[in-house]
């Protein structure tokens, strides 16, 4: 039998799933309600706050809002734990239900001065111009009497890992992680309530260079971007049965040493020499930090999230052996071995294959090499490596003893543990496999920051990479948390002029300081998207200032002419024409690129305005936005209706950020569009600027056939060529591999790549049809616009208000739609073959219609 009584699930705290020690001393909270009732809502809600068994608050409300509700009771203070329970009333008074299961909410350390610790680094000077081996910190401690709960709070300079009486205190991995280290270091809270012993404790930290000092950027890289001196800082809060509390923490009195791993780089690789000990411990010296630098995390750390064993164990042409795990990953292997004292296992990584053998030369100078000595265990003994990471299809495995068995080598994959909300698919297997790689490739590269490929040396955070990319991220897994501190680092780093680094964290590079569209336009788009997809306006407000400075950079630049044309530009990267040696030469002309994202960002910083209730700069920056659309005319539009650039990318983005005036502009650029696309025999011509946009413009202009004729065309360029060869993610290239099986000769070459899987957005609001209609999806636009010869497909997604799923299928041209609706949520149903849209409230539905 169904229940239909309303329950409340899934309470969260901003955007933390595991909120402790969490920053925000006023978290807003959010919640679901699961009921299979047609058309229920929530009509009020009551939270109840509770602290040590004790109700310290209540508050009741007559509203229908259910995602970040603000605070109810006073602000969080450091290391303050509060459970937070939540009912509902439906429709007529209905209710209220039961209360939610708890949800325990626990500060961090919010105050600089809640922090006594040290930062400590070995005494021992290190030589000039290269690094000792990664050490081994460690301190004791003795908790004087029966336990409650404890509490480690730690931080690096560099990666690390902390132990607690030789078990770890944590599953995350490349902690703290990477952040415009100046001006923000994060720290990691722990619950080592149950790790303690009576009598001493032992916590040892093991460090790695990571991204603090290690080798970062391309072109050889630089090293000690941020420091020079591996260090650590530990801070232990111990709550006695008693009510009292004490601290410990690193300090003068704590030890160093070095342990097994020989060396550690993100580009390098591990050397690890399971026959060291840290036996010659050693003094620690104080390293001087600013408390008010160390902030909480905004969403999850890097963990591993998955293991896979290998499909297919080759034999290279030249005799190595290599293995096949079927799927380009990021990650590291997990061996398991036997074998005789000193004995050396290596592992090589890469990501495809050229001639039967590891194809390197994509990688540039990351050797993506780790190195195993074992102590000689009888029976065997397993590694991973710790502080680095590598992305890999294939891996060969040099000096192993004896005959690899089925589980000796497994693949580890890695990235920020976001929780998955997006799901797609339909009736084209190639098309299905193309969503995965676009899947694979997020994964991949959400490695604590969105970077723009895992595997060579470069993995930085390229900001026009994820500007393009940030609608179909949010939609394929929860990631406001990350793109939230990614921002912060973004305006941190932003240049007195509006400026922003082509690549957040930035560190120095030969690449050249632009003011580039596209790329610095992440100021303004990526806060945009995430207040679209989580309904969220605290980030456009904290971000508001960034967004201004951006556009206001650019205003002083153009000037009263209004046309972007003074700042070199990468205009249309790696158009599918571009030489293999010049990514940067496109057909579309840069700055009509330049001025058409001048137009788009001021356009959305007036709307951005207007939410804020900054009224005078919504008239400002909306008036601006008309101005730089009449001067994108003037320069830009031909007497004949045609663009100076005759390019798919010139009309895709004149049609999609609204810079033709009538409708005859857009009829005829429409047209156009199609008609080089045809011309093209259904060949994509975009670059990375675009790309994300010439589906939706063909549709625009009612192109619909064309755009699914483009979507599914399968010889290069194409979206679906990569997939015919084999690939598992997306490629930066569009020919990353040539139809022969050799790999593009240009430098940069990398096979997991996000940008071009944009078009994934595309596949959900368009081929399946579940869009937002409002902000954070609190209505729904279900549109779907079959074509292609699909019969089906179905896109799912995990909207803060819960499942929403749109799901057709046809039969001739007869199409038969399902459609789900979150509780507290409605729908603009807008089905091809129907006469006007309808509204649908919450529950499931069905819809018949037929196509014309």
């Amino acid at each position: 039998m169904t229940d239909h009584r309303p329950r409340v699930t899934d309470v969260r705290a901003e955007h933390h799933r595991q909120p402790l020690g969490i920053g925000e001393r006023r978290p807003r909270l959010s919640w679901r309600t699961a009921i299979d009732r047609p058309g229920w809502c929530q009509t009020a809600y009551e939270i109840q706050l509770t602290e040590e068994h004790r109700e310290v608050g209540r508050t009741h409300r007559r509203s229908t809002e259910s995602v970040l509700v603000p605070w109810p009771g006073d602000p969080l203070t450091s290391r303050r734990r509060v459970e937070v329970a939540v009912r509902v009333w439906g429709p007529d008074g209905e209710g209220p239900t039961p209360w939610s299961d708890p949800l325990t909410v626990e500060a961090g350390l919010l105050e600089p001065s809640d922090w006594s610790a040290d930062m400590v680094s070995p005494a021992r000077t290190e030589p000039v111009g290269r690094h000792l081996p990664p050490p081994v910190l460690r301190g004791t401690f003795r908790p004087r009497g029966p336990v409650t709960s404890a509490r480690l709070y730690a931080t690096a300079h560099g990666v690390y890992e902390t132990e607690l009486n030789g078990e770890r205190t944590d599953d995350q991995v490349l902690a703290p992680g990477w952040t415009h280290y100046p001006e923000r270091l994060r720290y990691q809270t722990h619950d080592i309530t149950g790790l303690l012993h009576d009598g001493d404790n032992e916590i040892r930290v093991l460090l790695a260079d990571g991204w603090f000092r290690g080798r970062l950027g391309f072109g050889g890289g630089t090293r000690d971007i941020y420091g020079d001196r591996l260090a650590a800082l530990v801070q232990i809060e111990v709550r006695y049965a008693d009510g009292t509390a004490e601290t410990f923490g690193s300090g003068l009195d704590w030890q160093a040493a070095h342990g097994p791993i020989l060396s550690s780089g993100i580009y390098e690789g591990e050397e690890y020499d399971a026959r060291r000990e840290p036996t010659d411990w050693r003094p620690v010296r104080l390293v001087p930090y600013d408390p008010a630098r160390l902030v909480a995390p905004d969403g999850p750390p890097v963990r591993r999230t998955a293991v896979l064993d290998p499909v297919a164990v080759l034999t290279s042409p030249t005799g190595r052996t290599i293995l096949d795990f079927g799927q380009n990953l990021v990650g590291r292997l997990r061996v398991r071995v036997e074998g005789e004292t000193g004995h050396t296992v290596t592992l090589r990584h890469a990501e495809v294959l050229e001639d039967g053998e590891l194809c390197v030369r994509p990688l540039r100078e990351a050797r993506a090499t780790d190195t195993y000595t074992l102590w000689g265990t009888p029976g065997g003994e397993q590694w991973e490596p710790r502080f680095t990471f590598h992305g890999f299809r294939y891996a060969e495995v040099t000096g192993w003893p004896g005959e690899l068995a089925p589980g000796d080598v497994q693949a580890v994959v890695l990235h920020t543990d976001m929780r998955r909300t997006g799901w797609f698919e339909c009736s084209e297997p190639l098309l299905n496999r193309l969503h995965e790689n676009v899947v694979w490739g997020m994964r991949g590269n959400f490695v604590d920051i969105p970077t723009d490929c895992p595997q060579r040396d470069e993995r930085l955070g390229w900001t026009g990479d994820v500007q393009v990319f940030a609608p179909t991220a949010t939609f394929l897994h929860d990631c406001a948390g990350l793109l939230r501190s990614w921002l912060t680092d973004l305006a941190a780093e932003q240049h007195p002029d509006g400026r922003v680094p082509m690549f957040v964290p930035h560190i120095p590079t030969a690449f050249p300081e632009l003011r580039a569209a596209a790329w610095g336009d992440a100021a303004v788009i990526v806060p945009w998207v995430l207040y679209e997809r989580y309904g969220d306006p605290g980030i456009l407000a904290d971000q508001y200032d960034s967004m201004k400075a951006w556009v206001d950079g650019i205003t002083r630049v153009a000037g009263d002419r209004h046309v972007w044309d003074g700042d070199r530009q990468l205009g249309d990267w790696l158009d599918p024409s571009a030489p293999p040696d010049r990514p940067g030469d496109a057909r579309t002309d840069p700055h009509l690129v330049a001025t058409a994202h001048y137009a788009h960002p001021a356009q959305l910083l007036a709307q951005t305005a207007e939410l804020l209730g900054r009224h005078d700069d919504h008239a400002h920056y909306a008036k601006l936005a008309e101005a730089v659309r009449d001067a994108f005319r003037r320069e830009y539009l031909t007497p004949d209706g045609l663009l100076t650039s005759d390019t798919q990318t010139a009309y895709a983005l004149a049609l999609r950020f609204g810079l033709l005036a009538t409708d005859a502009q857009r009829a005829r650029a429409g047209r156009r569009l199609a008609a080089l696309v045809r011309a093209d025999d259904f060949h994509i011509g975009t670059g990375f600027v675009g790309t994300p946009l010439i589906c939706d413009a063909l549709c625009t202009a009612g192109e619909y056939d064309t755009a699914y004729r483009l979507l599914l065309q399968r010889t290069c360029p194409s979206w679906l060529y990569p997939v015919t060869m084999g690939a598992t993610t997306v490629w930066e290239r569009w020919d990353s591999m040539l139809p022969d099986g050799t790999v593009n000769p240009g430098e940069m070459t990398s096979f997991n790549h996000y940008a071009l899987g944009a078009v994934a957005d595309w596949l959900h609001r368009t081929v399946a049809g579940l869009a937002p209609a409002a902000p954070g999806y609190r209505r729904l636009l279900v549109r779907p616009r079959p074509g292609g010869g699909l019969t089906h497909a179905r896109a799912a997604h995990d909207t803060p208000y819960g499942r929403a799923e749109v799901s057709w299928s046809r039969t001739g041209s007869a199409l038969r739609v399902i459609v789900t609706v979150p509780p507290g949520t409605t729908a603009l149903i807008d089905l091809p073959g129907t006469a006007a849209p309808v509204e649908a409230g919450s529950g499931t539905h069905l819809f018949r219609t037929e196509l014309s």
